[in-house]
């Protein structure tokens, strides 16, 4: 697995979602088109895995959480930046998403939650806000930012 392969996995999801408002509407039609039990969202979770062993993925770690910025914002991905945690049975820093969320859930062990919510999509609207948790297990998340816009905050 490489950054390159990665990128262009990828970049069949935004290209599918390109010029969508990100609503709930977005989260359903992402379980739909790339659901969870889909070969596309399997590429995705098992690069992801791949990556972390690799050591180019989740490179940093701070209070229990591995993370990294894989990519930042890009034509190539319609202006998104893409992140990766590795949260296990933890509540990351609180931050606002000035236009919004996408993220892609990926239990590893456990009945591995983020937010409340199982392996799929999730998506917050702009202007949201939330301390990331996962619980229940470890897994990996994935965030597609537009133009990487996040605000951390002390909530």
């Amino acid at each position: 697995m490489t950054p390159e392969h990665f990128q262009h996995l990828i970049a069949d999801v935004t290209a599918a979602i390109e010029g969508r408002t990100l609503d709930a509407g977005l989260a359903d039609f992402l379980n739909q088109r790339f659901p969870a039990d889909g070969p596309e969202f399997r590429a995705i979770a098992d690069a992801c895995v791949a990556a972390v062993k690799a050591g180019w993925m989740c490179d940093r770690e701070h209070g229990g959480i591995r993370f990294g910025r894989v990519i930042k914002p890009c034509p190539e991905l319609a202006g998104f930046s893409v992140d990766v945690v590795e949260m296990a049975d933890v509540a990351g820093p609180h931050h606002v998403h000035p236009q919004g969320e996408i993220d892609m859930i990926m239990p590893l062990d456990g009945d591995a939650k983020f937010d409340g919510h199982g392996a799929g999509w999730f998506v917050y609207g702009p202007g949201s806000a939330h301390c990331p948790t996962v619980s229940g297990g470890r897994a990996h998340v994935l965030y597609l930012l537009p133009q990487g816009a996040i605000e951390f905050t002390r909530a």
